[in-house]
Formats: C-alpha cells, structure tokens, sequence
C-alpha cells in the first residue's frame, strides 16, 4: 500500500508539475482527504477510496485509469463491486469471432485457434461509470 501511495504520489506531482490536474485531481493519503488504496485490477488501474465525508458508507470510489486520469464511481462500494463482477461475466466467450462465423466451427476448431494464438480469448473490460 506504501509502494502504491508512493507511486501515486509521484505521479500526481508530475502530471501538477505539466499542468495535467485532471490526471490526478485528488491528493493521496496521508494528505487530507487523499485516495486510500484498497486494489488494482488486470489491467493495471488502481482503486481507491476517496474519503469525503465521516461515514465510510458514504466514501466514493475512484479508479485511477492506466495513464488515462481517474473516473469516480459515484455509488457504495458493494454497487461498485457488483457492477465490477457483471461486466467480468460479460466477457465475450467466442473469441471476438461473429456469432454468425461460429456456425461454420466445431469445438475443436476454436480450441486449436486459440492453441495457435490466432484469436482470444478476448480479455474483460471495466470501465467504472
């Protein structure tokens, strides 16, 4: 959590230092109301707690994107994992093969494409709200 602190820290004073506020527009803890880690997903965005308030049910959650700036999720931690778990099960099961393309494959014929690195499987993707 330190090393993450750390790394977010830096990152913010560098995207401050070229005019980026949006990048990272919340300081990190152990600044006053600074982002509090709690993870990081596959992709390498980070989450975090933004403590605005005294009620922890009320904290928001902010995802720092992957060199892409923050969004906040503007909802209860539990609704934020939820939404998290849904679009995990939305992954695309067919590889990023047109439904249509599938009738002409069998089983077999999938598994030797992907043995072959030719397609998939198509990774998750989240994108908070």
């Amino acid at each position: 959590m330190r090393k993450t602190h750390r790394m977010c820290t830096e990152r913010r004073d560098r995207a401050l230092s070229r005019g980026e506020v949006d990048q990272v527009p919340y300081p990190i803890h152990p600044e006053p109301g600074g982002l509090i880690s709690w993870g990081y997903d596959y992709s390498g965005d980070e989450h975090f707690f933004l403590p605005c308030g005294p009620d922890p049910e009320q904290w928001k959650i902010v995802t720092m994107l992957h060199e892409e700036g923050c969004e906040t999720f503007d909802g209860p931690f539990s609704s934020f994992v939820l939404a998290f778990v849904r679009r995990l099960l939305d992954v695309d099961q067919y590889h990023g093969i047109e439904p249509e393309a599938l009738e002409f494959l069998e089983p077999e014929d999938l598994a030797e494409l992907v043995a072959a690195g030719e397609i998939g499987p198509v990774q998750p993707g989240f994108e908070p709200f």
